[in-house]
Protein backbone atom coordinates (compact mmCIF):
# COMPACT_ATOMS: atom_id res chain seq x y z
CA UNK A 1 0.00 0.00 0.00
CA UNK A 2 1.33 3.42 -1.00
CA UNK A 3 -0.07 6.76 0.10
CA UNK A 4 0.64 10.04 -1.65
CA UNK A 5 -1.06 13.24 -2.76
CA UNK A 6 -1.99 13.83 -6.38
CA UNK A 7 -3.13 17.26 -7.53
CA UNK A 8 -3.90 18.12 -3.90
CA UNK A 9 -5.94 14.99 -3.21
CA UNK A 10 -4.75 12.26 -0.83
CA UNK A 11 -4.77 8.80 -2.40
CA UNK A 12 -3.90 5.29 -1.32
CA UNK A 13 -3.09 2.57 -3.79
CA UNK A 14 -2.71 -1.15 -3.17
CA UNK A 15 -0.90 -2.05 -6.40
CA UNK A 16 2.43 -3.89 -6.34
CA UNK A 17 5.25 -1.65 -5.13
CA UNK A 18 7.06 -1.88 -8.47
CA UNK A 19 4.04 -0.74 -10.52
CA UNK A 20 5.03 2.34 -12.52
CA UNK A 21 3.45 5.55 -11.27
CA UNK A 22 2.17 6.18 -14.80
CA UNK A 23 -0.21 3.21 -14.62
CA UNK A 24 -1.46 4.21 -11.18
CA UNK A 25 -2.18 7.72 -12.49
CA UNK A 26 -3.94 6.53 -15.64
CA UNK A 27 -5.55 3.22 -14.69
CA UNK A 28 -6.24 3.50 -10.96
CA UNK A 29 -6.81 7.24 -10.52
CA UNK A 30 -8.25 7.84 -14.00
CA UNK A 31 -6.20 10.87 -15.00
CA UNK A 32 -5.33 10.34 -18.66
CA UNK A 33 -3.47 13.56 -19.50
CA UNK A 34 -0.16 11.88 -18.67
CA UNK A 35 0.79 9.76 -21.68
CA UNK A 36 2.69 6.53 -22.23
CA UNK A 37 5.41 6.99 -24.82
CA UNK A 38 8.45 4.77 -24.65
CA UNK A 39 8.23 3.01 -21.29
CA UNK A 40 11.93 3.57 -20.56
CA UNK A 41 11.97 7.22 -19.47
CA UNK A 42 13.55 8.52 -22.66
CA UNK A 43 10.76 10.43 -24.46
CA UNK A 44 9.21 12.57 -21.70
CA UNK A 45 5.54 11.99 -22.62
CA UNK A 46 4.91 10.68 -19.09
CA UNK A 47 6.47 13.63 -17.24
CA UNK A 48 4.79 14.64 -13.98
CA UNK A 49 6.05 16.55 -10.95
CA UNK A 50 7.01 14.64 -7.82
CA UNK A 51 7.85 17.06 -5.03
CA UNK A 52 7.97 19.81 -7.65
CA UNK A 53 10.60 18.08 -9.81
CA UNK A 54 10.03 16.73 -13.31
CA UNK A 55 9.82 12.95 -13.07
CA UNK A 56 9.34 10.25 -15.70
CA UNK A 57 6.34 8.39 -14.33
CA UNK A 58 6.80 5.36 -16.60
CA UNK A 59 9.97 4.34 -14.74
CA UNK A 60 9.07 5.54 -11.25
CA UNK A 61 7.92 2.69 -9.00
CA UNK A 62 4.88 3.78 -7.03
CA UNK A 63 6.52 2.69 -3.76
CA UNK A 64 9.24 5.32 -4.29
CA UNK A 65 6.74 8.17 -3.99
CA UNK A 66 5.33 7.22 -0.58
CA UNK A 67 4.16 10.46 1.08
CA UNK A 68 5.10 12.59 -1.94
CA UNK A 69 3.16 15.35 -3.62
CA UNK A 70 2.48 14.50 -7.28
CA UNK A 71 1.19 16.97 -9.85
CA UNK A 72 -0.07 15.93 -13.28
CA UNK A 73 -1.05 18.11 -16.22
CA UNK A 74 -4.60 18.13 -14.82
CA UNK A 75 -3.30 19.63 -11.56
CA UNK A 76 -0.94 22.22 -13.03
CA UNK A 77 -3.88 24.63 -13.19
CA UNK A 78 -7.43 23.39 -12.62
CA UNK A 79 -8.75 25.74 -15.32
CA UNK A 80 -5.91 24.88 -17.75
CA UNK A 81 -4.77 28.50 -17.61
CA UNK A 82 -1.20 28.13 -16.37
CA UNK A 83 0.92 30.67 -18.31
CA UNK A 84 2.52 27.79 -20.23
CA UNK A 85 -0.85 26.32 -21.16
CA UNK A 86 -2.02 29.75 -22.33
CA UNK A 87 1.12 30.25 -24.42
CA UNK A 88 0.79 26.75 -25.87
CA UNK A 89 -2.73 27.58 -27.08
CA UNK A 90 -1.92 31.09 -28.29
CA UNK A 91 1.09 29.93 -30.33
CA UNK A 92 -0.66 26.76 -31.49
CA UNK A 93 2.23 24.61 -30.34
CA UNK A 94 0.75 21.12 -30.72
CA UNK A 95 0.21 19.32 -33.95
CA UNK A 96 -0.76 15.81 -32.88
CA UNK A 97 -0.53 16.90 -29.23
CA UNK A 98 0.50 13.54 -27.80
CA UNK A 99 3.72 14.73 -26.15
CA UNK A 100 2.47 18.12 -25.08
CA UNK A 101 1.44 17.38 -21.49
CA UNK A 102 4.93 16.03 -20.84
CA UNK A 103 6.47 19.03 -22.60
CA UNK A 104 4.44 21.46 -20.48
CA UNK A 105 5.22 19.63 -17.24
CA UNK A 106 8.96 19.60 -18.04
CA UNK A 107 8.85 23.32 -18.91
CA UNK A 108 6.94 24.18 -15.72
CA UNK A 109 9.57 22.43 -13.59
CA UNK A 110 12.35 24.13 -15.55
CA UNK A 111 10.91 27.58 -14.85
CA UNK A 112 11.41 27.01 -11.12
CA UNK A 113 15.16 26.75 -11.72
CA UNK A 114 15.40 29.18 -14.66
CA UNK A 115 12.66 31.82 -14.29
CA UNK A 116 13.88 33.67 -17.41
CA UNK A 117 15.62 30.93 -19.41
CA UNK A 118 17.90 31.56 -22.36
CA UNK A 119 17.50 29.55 -25.55
CA UNK A 120 20.47 27.41 -24.49
CA UNK A 121 18.90 26.69 -21.09
CA UNK A 122 15.57 25.80 -22.69
CA UNK A 123 17.29 23.50 -25.18
CA UNK A 124 19.37 21.82 -22.46
CA UNK A 125 16.44 21.14 -20.15
CA UNK A 126 13.87 20.24 -22.81
CA UNK A 127 16.16 18.01 -24.88
CA UNK A 128 14.86 14.84 -23.20
CA UNK A 129 11.27 15.55 -24.24
CA UNK A 130 10.71 14.31 -27.75
CA UNK A 131 8.16 15.65 -30.21
CA UNK A 132 7.54 13.51 -33.26
CA UNK A 133 5.89 16.49 -35.00
CA UNK A 134 9.05 18.58 -34.46
CA UNK A 135 7.33 21.61 -32.91
CA UNK A 136 10.48 22.53 -30.99
CA UNK A 137 10.61 26.11 -32.33
CA UNK A 138 7.06 26.75 -31.12
CA UNK A 139 7.74 24.99 -27.81
CA UNK A 140 10.69 27.32 -27.15
CA UNK A 141 8.64 30.36 -28.20
CA UNK A 142 5.77 29.35 -25.89
CA UNK A 143 8.13 28.94 -22.93
CA UNK A 144 9.57 32.39 -23.60
CA UNK A 145 6.10 33.91 -24.00
CA UNK A 146 4.98 32.34 -20.72
CA UNK A 147 7.74 34.17 -18.86
CA UNK A 148 7.26 37.43 -20.74
CA UNK A 149 10.27 37.19 -23.02
CA UNK A 150 10.02 38.03 -26.70
CA UNK A 151 8.71 35.05 -28.61
CA UNK A 152 8.93 34.99 -32.37
CA UNK A 153 7.33 32.08 -34.13
CA UNK A 154 7.80 31.61 -37.84
CA UNK A 155 4.53 31.51 -39.76
CA UNK A 156 3.12 28.16 -40.81
CA UNK A 157 3.70 27.34 -44.48
CA UNK A 158 0.63 27.73 -46.69
CA UNK A 159 -0.84 24.44 -47.82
Amino acid sequence: MTQFTINGRAVTTTVDDDTPLLWVIRDDIGLTGTKFGCGIGMCGACTVHVGGRATRSCITPVASIEGADVTTIEGLDPASNHPLQQAWRELQVPQCGYCQSGQIMQAAAMLKDFPAPSDAEIDAVMTGNLCRCMTYVRIRAAIKQAVGQTAAVPPEPKA
